[in-house]
């Protein structure tokens, strides 16, 4: 079973800059793809950004230009760096393990009782908080 620590996060004003990071193991980015999925208070999951065991990456239309995913192999460890960041974008944020092999990753996951339903996912962090004060 592959877990992760996730860590970064925290509270910022408007137009500052966070870096998430999620360290998973046992894991290889050989098999397996990482990104993160937020979730707004009382709003549905959505994919932020992934970046895949081939090195390519997605960014959600709303971050693109202002995040940069990024990941060290040897560290089993992926970055989100995130800047200029908006209130638009609090929400938790939860570090998402897929396999490297299809299905891809939906840009939206249902909620049940309020959580993200995980679906086909590896592994799912308990999420981390990044709150952007105007």
């Amino acid at each position: 079973e592959v877990q992760v620590v996730e860590s970064g996060g925290g509270s910022v004003q408007a137009g500052g800059s966070l870096r998430l990071s999620c360290t998973a193991f046992p894991f290889s980015f050989d098999d397996y793809d990482m990104g993160w999925y937020r979730q707004a208070p009382g709003d549905q999951c959505e994919l932020v950004s992934y970046i895949s065991s081939r090195s390519t990456s997605f960014y959600h239309w709303s971050v693109r230009g202002r995040f940069t995913i990024s990941r060290d192999i040897a560290k089993n460890t992926a970055y989100l760096q995130m800047d200029r960041l908006k209130p638009e974008d609090t929400a938790v944020y939860h570090c998402a393990i897929k396999s490297a092999v299809p299905p891809p990753y939906s840009e939206r996951l249902q909620t049940r009782d309020g959580s993200c339903v995980t679906g086909h996912l590896v592994s799912w962090g308990q999420g981390t908080l990044v709150t952007v004060v105007s």
